[in-house]
C-alpha cells in the first residue's frame, strides 16, 4: 500500500510541476519559482484538501536533491576560474556575507525574533543563488559580459564561504553558544579537510573515471559516478561534515577530469527529476497563513536583500578596482537569495534551533527577489548613467583616481613575476604542510582504533603511540622534504632580493647562504613544532621521540632521492590532471 501512495504522490508531483513550469515558461519567469507555486497548489496548507499522502518520503527524495543540486555545483566549480577571477571575487563575497550576516540578525533583533532565529536569517540572507542567476544571465544573453564574469567568481567564493557558514552554524546550534577559538578551529579543519580531499581526489578520481570511459558505456560511467559521489557524502557525514559538503567537493575534483563535459550531460536529467522534488518540497512547506502573519517581515527582508547585495557586492566590486558601472552590475545582478538559503533554512529546521516560521518567511523572499532579478540586471545600466550625472564632479574625479592609483600600484614586468613566483612557491609548501598535518590528525584520531589491533604484539600504551606518531612521521617525509625544498628555494630567492653588494660588500654570498640555510631550518623547527602540539594526543615520550627523530634522519639520509622521486610523480601526476582537464574543458 506505500509503495501505491508513494507513485501516486511521484505523479501529483510531477503532473502538477510540469503544467505549472509550462506556464511559467510561457510566461519568461524562472522555472524554479514554477516548481515552487506547485509545492504550495498541493500542499497540505492549501484548501481544499492536501494531495501528498507520504511526505516523510518526498522530504527523503528533496535530500538527494540538495545532494546533486551540490553535485553539479561542484562540477561547475573550477580551481583556475577562481585564480582568474582574484580579489574582486574575494573582496566582495567576503563584504557581501559580512554585512548581510550583520544585518538579518539586527533585522531578526529589532522584529524580537530570538538569537539562534536572527543569526540563521543573517546566513539565509548572506549567500545568492547560483542557478537563478545563470538561468537569467543565460535568458537576458549576457553571460559572457565581463561583470557576469566577475559575478561567477562571487558566486564560487560565495559557495566555499557558505560550505563554512553551514558547518560553522551546525556546530553553534549543537553546542549553543559561539567562541572565536572554536569558529577558528572549524575554519581551521574545514580548509584542511577541503585541501586533502582535493589534492587527494585530483591524484585518484580522474584517474579512474578515465578507465571506466575506456568501455565507451554510458550506464557504467553514470553509475561510478553515482557511486562515488554517495561514498564521499557518507564519508564526509562521517567525519561530522555536512553531507553538502561532500557533494559538492566531490562535484569539484570531478571537475579536473576529462570526462567533465560527458558526466555533466549524464548527471543533468538525474539532477532535474531531484532538484524539481527538492523545489516543489520548498513549496509544500508554505503555510498562506504564515505569510499574512509575517507579510511586514518579508517586505522589510526583501528590501534588505536587494539594497545589502546592491550596496556591499558593489561596493566589494569597486575596491577591487573595477569601474563604477560594473560594480553597479555585479551588485545588482546579486541582489537576491536562493538555494543555498533553503539548505540553511532546513538545517534550523533539522537541528530543531529555528521557529517554523523562518522557512516560510525565507522562501517568500526567494520568490520576490528571483522575480526581480532579470529586471535589476537589466536596470543596472540605466541607473549607472543617472547616478553619473548626479554624483558631484569632485567625487567623481576622486573614485577615477582610486581606480587609477590601484592599477598603479600593481607589479609590473619582473616584479609582477617574482610576485607570482613567490605565491607559487608558499602555496605548494602550504598544500604539503596541509597532507602533512592531515597524516598526524589522522593518527589522533585511529589512535585508539590502531592501539587495539597493535595490542597482540605491543602491549605497552607509550611504545604504541611512539609506533603510530613515527608511522606518520614516516608517511609525511616525502611532503616534508617536499616543503623543506620548497622553503630553500624562496630563501635563495628572498636572499638575492634582499641582500644587495652594496650593503654587505665582499660578505654577500655569504651573508645570502646564511639566510638560505637559516629560513628553512627554523620553519621546519616552527613546523615540528606545531605537529607536536597537533598530535598531542599520540606523542610518545621524549626519549622514545628521540629514538623516532634518529630513525627518521636515518630513512632520510638513505631514501632521500627516493622521497624526492616520489614527491615529484605526485606532484607531475597533479599537474597532468589539471592540465587534461584545462585542455578538454576549451
Amino acid at each position: 500500500m506505500h509503495a501505491i501512495s508513494f507513485i501516486q504522490d511521484l505523479a501529483v508531483i510531477m503532473l502538477v510541476a510540469g503544467v505549472v513550469t509550462i506556464l511559467f515558461h510561457r510566461l519568461k519567469q524562472p522555472v524554479v519559482l514554477g516548481y515552487i507555486v506547485a509545492g504550495f497548489i498541493i500542499g497540505p496548507h492549501t484548501p481544499p484538501f492536501g494531495l501528498i499522502h507520504d511526505e516523510d518520503t518526498i522530504k527523503t527524495l528533496a535530500e538527494l536533491g540538495v545532494i546533486f543540486l551540490m553535485f553539479c555545483l561542484g562540477l561547475e566549480f573550477s580551481l583556475r576560474k577562481l585564480f582568474k577571477v582574484g580579489a574582486t571575487a574575494f573582496i566582495a563575497a567576503f563584504l557581501e556575507i559580512v554585512l548581510m550576516i550583520w544585518i538579518g540578525f539586527e533585522i531578526g533583533r529589532w522584529f524580537g525574533w530570538n538569537t539562534m532565529d536572527s543569526l540563521f536569517l543573517g546566513a539565509i540572507l548572506a549567500i545568492s543563488s547560483t542557478t537563478i542567476i545563470v538561468k537569467a544571465l543565460n535568458d537576458l544573453k549576457m553571460k559572457n559580459e565581463r561583470f557576469a564574469q566577475l559575478i561567477f567568481g562571487v558566486l564560487i567564493v560565495e559557495d566555499i564561504l557558505g560550505i563554512g557558514i553551514i558547518a560553522l552554524l551546525s556546530g553553534i546550534a549543537v553546542s549553543g553558544s559561539v567562541s572565536s577559538g572554536e569558529v577558528f578551529s572549524t575554519v581551521g579543519k574545514l580548509s584542511l579537510f577541503m585541501i586533502v580531499a582535493l589534492v587527494i581526489g585530483i591524484l585518484l578520481v580522474p584517474r579512474l573515471l578515465a578507465y571506466v570511459a575506456k568501455f565507451e558505456s554510458n550506464e557504467m560511467l553514470l553509475i561510478t559516478v553515482l557511486g562515488l559521489c554517495f561514498g564521499f557524502c557518507l564519508l564526509v557525514v562521517k567525519l561530522e561534515y555536512s553531507m553538502v559538503l561532500g557533494a559538492f567537493l566531490i562535484g569539484a575534483i570531478m571537475a579536473e577530469s576529462r570526462q567533465l563535459l560527458k558526466i555533466e550531460r549524464l548527471i543533468e536529467p538525474v539532477r532535474d527529476l531531484f532538484s524539481a522534488i527538492f523545489f516543489v518540497a520548498i513549496g509544500l512547506m508554505i503555510d498562506p497563513q504564515v505569510l499574512i502573519d509575517y507579510a511586514w517581515p518579508i517586505v522589510v527582508i526583501t528590501l534588505a536583500v536587494v539594497l545589502g547585495k546592491m550596496l556591499s557586492c558593489g561596493m566589494g566590486a569597486f575596491i577591487a578596482g573595477n569601474d563604477g558601472r560594473t560594480s553597479l552590475r555585479v551588485g545588482m545582478g546579486l541582489s537576491q537569495i536562493g538555494e543555498f538559503s533553503f539548505i540553511i533554512a532546513a538545517l534550523g529546521m533539522t537541528l530543531q534551533v529555528t521557529s517554523d516560521f523562518l522557512y516560510p518567511v525565507a522562501v517568500a523572499v526567494s520568490a520576490i527577489t528571483t522575480l526581480l532579478t532579470p529586471y535589476l540586471i537589466r536596470a543596472a545600466d540605466p541607473l549607472s548613467l543617472k547616478l553619473g550625472n548626479v554624483v558631484p564632479r569632485r567625487l567623481a574625479r576622486v573614485l577615477s583616481l582610486y581606480g587609477e592609483w590601484l592599477r598603479n600600484i600593481q607589479p609590473q614586468g619582473e616584479s609582477a613575476m617574482l610576485a607570482a613566483m613567490i605565491r607559487r612557491i608558499l602555496l605548494q609548501v602550504g598544500v604539503n604542510l596541509a597532507l602533512v598535518i592531515a597524516i598526524f590528525f589522522s593518527g589522533g584520531y585511529f589512535a585508539g582504533r590502531i592501539g587495539n589491533w597493535l595490542n597482540e604484539w605491543v602491549t605497552d600504551v607509550s611504545q604504541q603511540k611512539a609506533l603510530i606518531w613515527g608511522a606518520a612521521l614516516l608517511l609525511s617525509l616525502p611532503f616534508l622534504i617536499a616543503a623543506y625544498r620548497k622553503l630553500k628555494a624562496l630563501s635563495m630567492l628572498l636572499a638575492e632580493m634582499g641582500v644587495k653588494p652594496e650593503m654587505a660588500g665582499r660578505h654577500t654570498q655569504r651573508v645570502r647562504r646564511v639566510i638560505a640555510e637559516v629560513i628553512p631550518l627554523v620553519s621546519l623547527l616552527v613546523i615540528f613544532l606545531l605537529l607536536s602540539a597537533l598530535s598531542a594526543s599520540i606523542l610518545p615520550t621524549s626519549e622514545l621521540l628521540l629514538v623516532i627523530a634518529v630513525v627518521a634522519a636515518v630513512v632520510v639520509a638513505l631514501l632521500w632521492r627516493w622521497f624526492i622521486r616520489v614527491h615529484s610523480r605526485m606532484q607531475i601526476a597533479l599537474l597532468e590532471t589539471l592540465e587534461n582537464s584545462r585542455d578538454h574543458s576549451h
